[in-house]
């Protein structure tokens, strides 16, 4: 037609092929989303309508009866404490890795970045013997140090996120500190860490998550329930004569809000983070 170009049939294939990419994420979406839903407006349900379809007025009695009955505080203390050690401790291990391998250690950085990324495929369900057994002979059931310390094994995704971006960082400014005369840990203190702050926000955020949402270890190695997680208090509300799904939702949405939080305000900068990571 007059005044109109026609698309080349490269830019009009491509164009089909992300509107139908932007079609299955939204799917993909979706399908998430309908669960989360599903899960709140059920916990606001009677217990008699939780399986049924017809309308009912939302009702408290699920969250006022697991506030009262279940150790809400003093689960989501102890995970919060483990959650937080664990983000703080691998972020250190990170951080100290990623400036020897960067500056002290150059030529050792491929192999050792190599030996952790085969680390990452193998999963953490084989290591939990050895770990169990050594956390036995420490001392160190039902602990918070047997929680923590453990965990900090599995440090592997944080170095290599710091490895690339302390690589990032112009030379010239750790050089000149050098030639000024600071020491080694002068450099990483005042020069790398400031330069690093947005990275470290967002793998500790990234840690915290994962270490929130942690499950075996917790039930192998804190079995009191005075002395467990989140996750392993769920597990409560299914019992031999039932599960109790009001309670099992009404304390999930109630366990999921500091993590949501923690998500939603650090969401932007692990996106950013992890983007300029495999950007380099």
């Amino acid at each position: 037609m007059a005044g109109r170009e026609l698309l080349p049939d490269g830019a009009g294939r491509a164009r089909v092929g992300g509107l139908l990419w932007h079609l299955a994420l939204c799917g993909a979406v979706v399908s998430l989303l309908f669960a989360v839903v599903w899960a709140l407006l059920s916990s606001f349900r009677p217990t008699s309508r939780i399986y049924g379809l017809t309308p009912s007025w939302p009702t408290l009695e699920h969250y006022t009866r697991v506030l009262a009955e279940w150790p809400v505080a003093t689960l989501v203390g102890n995970t919060f404490v483990m959650a937080s050690a664990v983000a703080v401790g691998q972020v250190v291990i990170g951080c100290l890795a990623a400036f020897a391998l960067v500056h002290l250690t150059p030529r050792a950085r491929r192999p050792v970045l190599a030996l952790l990324t085969v680390s990452l495929a193998i999963p953490p369900q084989a290591l939990i013997i050895p770990q169990y057994l050594m956390a036995t002979r420490l001392g160190w059931l039902n602990t918070e140090a047997g929680l923590i310390v453990p965990q900090l094994g599995s440090s592997a995704l944080a170095v290599l996120v710091l490895v690339q971006h302390v690589r990032a960082m112009p030379v010239s400014a750790a050089q000149a500190a050098r030639l000024e005369g600071a020491l080694p840990r002068e450099v990483l203190w005042y020069v790398v860490l400031p330069a690093l702050r947005p990275a470290i926000a967002a793998v500790a955020v990234l840690v915290f998550i994962t270490t929130w949402n942690e499950y075996l270890w917790p039930l192998l190695i804190t079995p009191r329930t005075e002395d467990t997680t989140v996750q392993i208090g769920l597990s409560q509300f299914v019992t031999a004569e039932g599960t109790d799904y009001g309670g099992l939702l009404a304390a999930s949405t109630l366990t999921s809000l500091p993590i949501l939080l923690v998500y939603l305000v650090a969401a932007r900068r692990i996106t950013d983070a992890f983007m300029q990571a495999g950007a380099r």
